[in-house]
């Protein structure tokens, strides 16, 4: 089902203290949703985004996306295909050169990148981030460590198996097709189109922006400075402990931050089969190409940046959708194509929730 897009602009009642209900029985600090159907959208919100200083969760608070970045990251990438300018299943290779890759060559498509069948491994990201404020030569040591562990480790085409890496190559060939860095070309082709004036990939001083949470009894606090980077950790609010504000270093995977207003603008670009407003993002075979759910994989099985879980194969109504979870942070953003309908939830808690039911009380 198409709809045309309508951006979140109304605030249910009835939804937000269903919301607000589920937010206090997971006991989540602070948690943004925003629903999109047919006839229109609605954004709730409530809790904190940040406890110490007692600000407010809101539509226009802004949250780390993590993976969530994939899927803009995979319609980036496909407005190329839609130009001509990207063949999906031609090998990389004839686009990336050695300096671009740390000296390793191989062959998976772009399509294999976006679908996870291209032989990448998935190293724990617990240390892939960049503390703001943090020298600028950290940051590019990081990047080279993750250029260095994205070499393959089995031949492309096999099995789904879900890689982060695989964005991280996904956006340099973005990056060498376009002519243009990863960041500026997502912002010009998708960002910008949509209206997403709120994203970015850096914090922006003076933004409303959550602080991600971690839950931790205190006797367990010091491992937290042992597993994460020095600086990242904040003030402790009972259980919680506070993460320092920080950015994801690897754009392509995980780099964007902004609020759930906008995360429902793109979830909208996909339940209109690419369209936004009067403007034809996507043609509609790209849009229907990413969320046909088609490579099976353990634990999830893969579209194009879209996913569903293997056990969520029979689930009626049908959907795909894109988790973002990370240090002090767990977002889902899902589809229900035959509805047309379309749920984000934006919340600052590491600890996971139970977005099923948080995906059933958006629905009723």
């Amino acid at each position: 089902m198409s709809q045309i897009f309508a951006p979140p602009a109304v605030v249910d009642a009835d939804l937000s203290g269903r919301v607000e209900q589920f937010r206090l029985r997971q006991r989540i600090p602070g948690l943004s949703v925003a629903v999109l159907r047919p006839g229109g959208a609605t954004t709730v919100a409530g809790g904190f985004g940040d406890l110490t200083a007692g600000a407010p969760v809101t539509p226009d608070t802004r949250f780390p996306w993590f993976s969530m970045t994939k899927v803009a990251t995979a319609t980036a990438a496909m407005t190329l295909v839609d130009q001509g300018r990207l063949d999906p299943d031609a090998p990389v290779s004839e686009v990336l050169d050695g300096s671009r890759t740390g000296g390793w060559r191989f062959d998976p498509t772009a399509r294999q990148l976006m679908n996870h069948t291209a032989g990448l491994p998935n190293p724990f990201p617990l240390r892939w981030i960049e503390v703001s404020g943090e020298p600028p030569d950290r940051a590019a040591r990081l990047r080279a460590d993750l250029v260095r562990r994205s070499r393959p480790t089995r031949p492309p085409g096999g099995p789904a198996a879900y890689s982060n890496l695989g964005f991280l190559v996904l956006a340099e060939v973005i990056s060498r097709v376009s002519g243009r860095p990863f960041e500026d070309y997502l912002r010009a082709a998708v960002l910008e189109p949509l209206g997403m004036r709120a994203t970015g990939f850096e914090h922006v001083a003076g933004a409303a922006t959550a602080t991600g949470y971690v839950r931790v009894p205190a006797p367990f606090g010091p491992l937290l400075r042992i597993v994460l980077p020095s600086g990242v950790i904040g003030e402790r609010s009972g259980d919680l402990v506070a993460l320092r504000q920080f950015r994801v270093i690897g754009a392509g995977y995980g780099g964007l931050i902004g609020p759930v207003a906008d995360a429902a603008r793109l979830v909208g670009l996909h339940l209109a089969d690419g369209r936004a407003g009067r403007r034809q993002i996507l043609t509609p075979g790209s849009a229907r190409s990413m969320r046909n759910i088609r490579y099976p994989g353990r634990r999830f099985d893969l579209g194009l940046g879209w996913f569903r879980p293997v056990a969520a194969r029979s689930a009626q109504p049908a959907f795909v959708e894109h988790w973002g979870t990370g240090g002090g942070f767990h977002h889902v953003m899902r589809l229900y194509p035959d509805r047309g309908v379309g749920v984000v939830a934006m919340a600052n808690t590491t600890h996971g929730y139970d977005h099923e039911a948080l995906m059933h009380q958006a629905l009723a």
